[in-house]
């Protein structure tokens, strides 16, 4: 089994910065492509941003310039540095990856969701 643990969420001025981040453990032989998305009430989840197991990264028109995805492949990490952070950013992150426990099994998994809140 494969676990999915996210934090660094809060609460925070317009303007400011957050950071999350989400540890995956369990049953692990390799970690594919790992990403950000965000749900805002009364909206529809939306990719925020992704990166390959290669590093290559993609983001969300919204965002880009302001947030920065990473990942550390020895601690099984990915993070989210969110900047410069406006009130549409208000929502519940989440982050989603795939996971082979072996070379030819790979399923997707979510993490439980952090809550950001961006207001003054």
């Amino acid at each position: 089994q494969v676990q999915l643990v996210e934090s660094g969420g809060g609460l925070v001025l317009p303007g400011g910065s957050l950071r999350l981040s989400c540890a995956v453990s369990g049953s692990i032989f390799s970690i594919d492509g790992m990403a950000w998305y965000r749900q805002a009430p009364g909206k529809q989840r939306e990719l925020v941003a992704g990166i390959t197991s290669g590093g290559s990264t993609n983001y969300a028109d919204s965002v880009k310039g302001r947030f920065t995805i990473s990942r550390d492949n020895a601690k099984n990490t990915v993070y989210l540095q969110m900047n410069s952070l406006k009130p549409d950013d208000t929502a519940v992150y989440y982050c989603n990856t795939d996971v082979r426990s072996s070379r030819f099994n790979r399923k997707n998994y979510w993490g439980q969701g952090s809550q950001v809140t961006v207001s003054s």
